[in-house]
């Protein structure tokens, strides 16, 4: 990514944050709770099949599933992400809860058989956790997977950015939105404009740090929290979230 990419990018992220702080200080202001505004009609359901230009889908991974059919059921996801071996699979699944990243690394470690690669599956969680164990990952040169009818959305794509070799089957599900806030008050609508500007600048400077293209988060930012903007196959490959292809 050139120098003007980034530039383009990192005036986006800025122009946005002042949007946001205008919108936290006017809903303090009101006394009433913040709501980002959306900028188009409601999204359909997850079970609606995605095409260019129509990604936004309701944001309820626990009631709803995309509409390609996994392979294997998995039921509810845990609540908090939770590391298995199955049929010689290692598998990490569940919602990434705070501290979680400490704990899997621990489990990662001391693995039997040793971890070459892992499929992810989570609804998403803890952006924080997401990175740290993203950095372990690649770290520890450890691949990661998505298989098809599965789901990675939220934080789930920076964890699975950290993968050494990434990769996306037909047919799965990746997707981002905005990080959601508390509720406001004045002085916290100050603090949490300057916590949306640490939060996004570390995201960014992540997915720098693990070869991803930051333009991917112009769709995080205006996605709402209760929505998932879907990423095209063509778009997991022009942001470098999926490896490029031997040869």
């Amino acid at each position: 990514m050139n120098a003007k990419s980034i530039a383009r990018t990192l005036s986006a992220v800025l122009i946005f944050q002042l949007g946001i702080g205008g919108l936290l200080i006017l809903g303090d202001m009101k006394g009433s709770p913040l709501s980002l505004p959306s900028f188009a009609p409601d999204a359909p359901r997850l079970t609606q099949p995605v095409r260019p230009g129509d990604q936004r889908r309701t944001y309820t991974p626990d009631r709803d599933r995309p509409s390609v059919q996994p392979a294997r059921n998995p039921g509810t996801l845990p609540d908090r992400l939770t590391l298995t071996l199955e049929e010689g699979t290692w598998r990490l699944e569940g919602t990434i809860a705070p501290e979680d990243a400490p704990r899997l690394i621990a489990q990662i470690d001391e693995a039997e058989p040793p971890i070459g690669r892992l499929v992810l599956q989570s609804p998403g969680g803890s952006v924080q956790d997401a990175l740290e164990l993203g950095r372990h990952l690649r770290a520890s040169g450890i691949d990661t997977e998505i298989l098809a009818g599965e789901i990675c959305y939220s934080a789930c794509p920076y964890l699975f950015s950290g993968g050494e070799t990434r990769t996306a089957a037909e047919g799965a599900s990746i997707g981002v939105h905005q990080h959601s806030f508390g509720e406001n008050t004045l002085l916290p609508a100050f603090i949490a404009i300057e916590d949306i500007q640490r939060g996004q600048a570390e995201v960014m400077s992540y997915l720098l740090e693990m070869g991803i293209d930051p333009a991917v988060m112009q769709h995080a930012m205006t996605t709402p929290a209760d929505e998932i903007y879907i990423l095209l196959p063509e778009q997991l490959t022009e942001y470098k979230i999926v490896s490029a292809a031997d040869g």
